[in-house]
């Protein structure tokens, strides 16, 4: 490992006492600002704490100022812990780099375990405050049995209580971390910690759209904790050095990496902000209530951040010491990113636009039910999917980039897997936000149909696209000699373990086929339908696994290649029991989901649909398997020519190598004689 940066000695210091109190004085403006926003939002918007009506249960004033206050400090110290495990992985080398190697010798690293905890403890208030809101009893007068009953019951209750388990074993992990390797662990379970409150709520509610609402709050939240910790790291954590002449400080390096990080950070906040806000604000009518203004005031605050982090990517290329050039307007960019969450905080204690009376089929549809099925309407028809959006905005934006990226450097990238590429995503769109997804929700038929799409003709075009052999060459490489860089990241976990483990043929067929004798005909078909996240999960499960199925058989990345004759008897054994699947389901007498789509209402006869949708598992599997059996001959085929022509250019080249050292030999013969003439 070569690095350009010290390796002896004490850890470098990275500011002076003069830079330390301005960035005191930064952060408390910022938290004044954040504090603000909150405030005047609340007031202004109507979520206020007020008091109940007479003769009504009324948790106190207390109880509603202190669940958005909480919120709020739950969200600035999670951010806080994000920056502090982000610094090893913007500075360090490689991740088997020990954390003594960071600036400040480790510091910002066994910073978290205190701050973890007071995550944890923060995420107990709220769960304390949340069931005292629900039950409507002041603080003074909870009982410990009635917060473990509620805890059983109440969903935000219990995202609450997993986040504070989650914050421990982030601070157990930091403790633990010697290593980045060990950073980014914790790092993963700090992002992992700020999920489970985002899945109850505005989003979780049963108003239209609340699916995509909670999986574009999700993006929404997460985007911005990685942003604003970067932002963070860089801020307080890696100040720029003024005294070194040290042509590559940690601070350089950081500011560097985050400046490509942020960029994807900021378009994913943008886009998953003006979607869930769509959800919510369905009308410009809608902009005049309270949460109308919130949503307008959040919108100029993240439009004025994007200004200035533009600002700081254009200074941060343009000049040799990025560090040094991006400490100048990171203090703005804190305090406007304060700002943000406090309106943020705000917004989730604000009453969403009215929607009218949601029913039972619209809250777990997350819309209202379609019109009966018509051919025409199964191909036009339109509800956004949370999942399909995602895979579609991010795959198609990432794989774009990516053959951007090729181009400008000079390299091909092949038309045709653009093409296949692109054909795919639209299949995924189709399955799952188009009018096959509409009804995919209310009709088993139309289900299997789009499951079928999702887990075996979609990734067909998405995997002979080669997205995993574009990212590894499109990403870049270390940016310090001997260092690990993205590249070599996902090189590497591609040839890991794990990755050996999943690539194993049993276990590919396990999950892809196995999986579905387990979700449809062993009962929890049933409990995920209930549930929004539960067909989010298997809307992702199907195309995974065909992803990763598809993938050993016909794809060119650097896991698991199977002969020949081995990806064709897998696959033929694949069919077999594919085949035994759709059989089992037409001849069965169990109604797969009847309470669901019997509370739906929509009218068909649950049996004869099962049967349809039974038929079409039986004969929409066929059809992929057909033009899989051809692509495998075909790939067969191709790389046997390849095999040949390369042994005929090696047969070549030995027979001249040796009619060289013949013609060698007789020349050194002739000579030889020659010489015993002359004597």
């Amino acid at each position: 490992m070569t690095s350009t940066e010290p390796r002896t000695g004490t850890p470098e210091v990275l500011d002076d006492h003069g830079d330390a109190g301005a960035r005191r004085t930064q952060a408390l403006a910022a938290l004044l600002a954040s504090a603000g926003a909150l405030v005047v939002l609340l007031l202004v918007a109507g979520g206020a704490p007020s008091p109940a009506p007479p003769g009504l249960p009324d948790p106190g004033p207390v109880v509603g100022w202190a669940l958005p206050a909480l919120d709020l400090v739950g969200q600035l110290v999670a951010v806080t812990v994000v920056s502090l495990l982000l610094v090893p992985l913007l500075t360090l080398v490689t991740l088997r780099d020990p954390l003594s190697r960071t600036p400040r010798g480790g510091g910002p690293v066994r910073a978290v375990v205190p701050l973890a905890l007071l995550w944890a403890l923060v995420s107990l208030a709220q769960a304390v405050t949340t069931y005292a809101d629900q039950v409507a009893v002041p603080l003074t007068g909870l009982r410990l049995a009635g917060l473990l009953d509620t805890a059983g019951s109440s969903s935000q209750v219990q995202s609450l209580l997993v986040q504070v388990v989650l914050a421990l074993v982030v601070a157990a992990t930091a403790r633990t971390a010697s290593t980045a390797g060990g950073a980014v662990v914790a790092l993963v379970l700090a992002l992992a910690a700020v999920v489970p409150p985002l899945l109850v709520g505005h989003a979780g509610s049963g108003t239209g759209g609340h699916g995509t609402a909670e999986v574009a709050l999700l993006w929404h939240v997460l985007g911005a904790s990685v942003w604003a910790g970067g932002v963070v790291a860089l801020w307080w954590h890696l100040p720029s050095r003024s005294n070194v002449a040290d042509p590559s400080p940690a601070a350089d390096r950081a500011a560097a990496r985050f400046s490509a990080l942020a960029a994807w950070c900021f378009g994913v906040v943008a886009v998953s902000g003006v979607v869930s806000a769509l959800t919510r604000v369905t009308s410009l009518s809608d902009l005049a209530t309270g949460y109308g203004a919130g949503v307008l005031a959040k919108t100029v605050v993240l439009g004025s951040i994007g200004l200035v982090a533009l600002r700081l990517r254009r200074l941060v290329r343009a000049s040799d010491r990025p560090g040094r050039a991006f400490a100048g307007l990171a203090g703005i960019e804190v305090t406007l990113m304060a700002t943000a969450f406090g309106l943020g905080a705000a917004l989730a204690r604000t009453p969403t636009p009215p929607t009218g009376v949601v029913t039972r089929a619209e809250a777990l549809l997350g819309g209202p039910l379609p019109d009966a099925v018509t051919f025409g309407r199964l191909l036009w028809s339109w509800q956004p999917s949370g999942v399909g959006l995602s895979v579609v905005l991010l795959g198609g934006v990432a794989y774009a980039v990516g053959v951007r990226r090729l181009g400008r450097r000079g390299d091909r990238w092949p038309v045709g897997r653009t093409l296949s590429f692109a054909f795919g995503l639209l299949l995924v769109l189709w399955a799952t936000s188009g009018g096959l997804g509409v009804y995919a929700g209310v009709l088993f038929s139309a289900h299997m149909v789009a499951h079928m799409v999702l887990s075996m003709l979609a990734p067909i075009f998405l995997v002979l696209g080669a997205p995993i052999t574009l990212a590894l060459r499109a990403l870049p490489g270390p940016d310090v000699p001997g260092g690990t860089g993205p590249r070599q990241l996902l090189s590497r976990a591609l040839r890991s373990r794990v990755a050996g483990v999943v690539s194993h043929p049993v276990v590919v067929a396990g999950i892809f086929v196995g999986s579905l004798y387990v979700v449809y005909l062993g009962g929890l078909f049933d409990v995920l339908m209930d549930h929004h996240l539960g067909h989010a999960a298997m809307e992702l499960h199907f195309l995974l696994s065909g992803l990763l199925f598809f993938e050993i058989l016909i794809g060119d990345s650097p896991m698991r290649r199977l002969p020949h004759v081995a990806r064709l008897g897998l696959l033929m054994v694949t069919i077999a029991f594919h085949a035994f699947f759709a059989v089992a389901v037409m001849s069965s007498e169990l109604i797969i989901g009847g309470d669901y789509y019997e509370g739906l209402g929509f009218s068909r006869d649950p049996a004869y649909d099962q049967y349809l949708g039974g038929s079409a598992t039986w004969a929409l599997g066929e059809l992929p398997m057909v033009l899989l059996v051809v692509v495998l001959l075909f790939q067969w085929f191709r790389d046997d020519d390849r095999e040949a022509k390369r042994r005929d250019r090696s047969g070549n080249a030995e027979a001249e190598l040796a009619a060289y050292n013949a013609m060698l030999a007789r020349a050194a013969g002739r000579d030889a004689a020659s010489e015993r003439d002359r004597t």
